[in-house]
């Protein structure tokens, strides 16, 4: 690698780690005869996968020129930073290396809009169509969808590209606005439809031929930045469960606002990004996914925002002791999910091992229940703790109120002051 191109890949991998979104579980390519990488059982991100597998990823963005002026982003074109961009053919041939060299499993490919939205994503599919049919590379690729683009380059890029994302960065259009007016909801939710409808024909032909190619096989994901604006949790989580209840789309990310552009008035004076609520947010979407909640029994229009000091689940559970206790011997898989302690895989476990005997405390720990939490939310056959009803709420929550490790540290760095 010359010093040109390692200096590109300096500017560009940095501008590039802002974005979050990207995973890659839910695709396959095998491994084709002549080619390289797979992206078969494997994710492909510096990330963790949902079994524990920690993947890698070469996440770079094409250029951090941009045309935008969003006061949030780093690569807006006012800021006075460095910058540079890689051709196509620099791009695909610098993957392919790290590739063979073991550095990376896939590609997350993102961009600044340079000229226009077509013009970045020709680009953009340029740097894909070599990997594919030049290089033969069979490894996962997230491709970041530039909204505004034609549908033509996108029905291209889907038929390359494992997963597609749009981010649609802020949570209401109203705050999108004053932060970014370049920008509008219409012109982001346009191509996620384009990609929704592409993958659901995609779905209906491999049905009929099973040679059909795949279109956008591993989903949709799309990122928001949390606490850039005043938006409630309540607004976040409502438009994440509306996004979920379309059929292709996989993940939200969350990302917490980093404060670098500290001189725009827009903006909130932030210490540190608001990691702690990233978390609960990250929590409370696990909850609508994996356990049944609904967005509006998390938060509610009494309680717009997450509780920070306890998790969305036990929050939930303390709000509502009338549920509790229930007898883990006979209550419902459903509510069985909703006791504090008690994942996915223990409630399975639960509801299978009950008939063959009732069930005691000592068993539900060999199934992976948390007993120091549900012991205050179930009875089972011979366990004395007094539960919730018993103890109050109140006093149960003071138990679990997750104290800073230095004085203020947590709570006081999520303050915000806005300007």
């Amino acid at each position: 690698m010359n010093e040109k191109t390692l200096e590109k890949l300096k500017i560009l991998a940095d501008a590039a780690k802002y974005d979050v979104s990207c995973a890659s579980s839910g695709t396959s390519h095998g491994s084709a005869k002549g080619g390289v990488g797979t992206a078969a059982g494997w994710g492909i991100c510096h990330s963790f996968t949902a079994d524990g597998r920690c993947v890698s990823l070469f996440k770079i963005m094409l250029t951090n020129h941009c045309v935008y002026d969003c006061a949030y982003c780093v690569n807006r074109r006012s800021n006075d930073v460095r910058r540079t961009a890689f051709t196509p053919d620099e791009l695909a041939e610098l993957t392919i290396e790290f590739y063979r060299r073991n550095y990376i499993e896939g590609l997350f490919l993102s961009s600044g809009i340079i000229r226009n939205p077509d013009y970045t994503m020709e680009q953009m599919l340029r740097v894909v169509k070599l990997l594919r049919e030049l290089h033969r590379f069979n490894g996962y690729i997230h491709l970041k969808s530039i909204p505004g683009a034609s549908q033509e380059l996108i029905a291209q890029a889907g038929v390359l590209a494992d997963r597609m994302s749009v981010n649609l960065e802020i949570p209401s259009e109203q705050n999108l606005k004053i932060l970014a007016p370049e920008k509008n909801y219409e012109s982001m939710f346009a191509p996620m439809r384009f990609i929704q409808q592409g993958m659901l024909e995609s779905a209906e032909d491999r049905k009929r031929l099973r040679s059909a190619p795949r279109f956008v096989p591993a989903g949709q994901s799309t990122q928001l930045i949390i606490g850039a604006t005043p938006d409630s949790d309540r607004q976040i989580l409502s438009l994440a469960s509306k996004l979920y209840k379309r059929p292709t789309f996989k993940r939200v990310y969350y990302s917490g606002y980093i404060p670098v552009n500290t001189s725009d008035s827009r903006l909130p004076v932030l210490s540190t990004a608001p990691l702690v609520r990233e978390n609960r947010l990250y929590q409370a979407d696990w909850l609508m996914r994996f356990y049944g909640f609904r967005d509006d029994e998390i938060v509610d229009d009494a309680q717009p925002d997450l509780d920070l000091e306890i998790d969305p689940k036990m929050a939930w559970a303390l709000r509502h002791p009338e549920h509790f206790p229930i007898d883990v011997n006979t209550a419902p898989y459903e509510m069985i999910l909703r006791v504090p302690g008690v994942g996915v895989k223990s409630a399975t476990l639960i509801v299978a091992s009950r008939r063959y005997g009732r069930l005691t405390s000592a068993q539900l720990k060999k199934m992976g229940v948390v007993m120091k939490r549900a012991q205050y939310f179930i009875v089972c056959r011979e366990l004395p703790m007094n539960t919730v009803n018993e103890l109050r709420p109140e006093y149960v929550r003071s138990i679990f109120v997750e104290k800073p490790k230095r004085k203020g540290e947590d709570s006081l760095q999520l303050k915000i002051e806005w300007g």
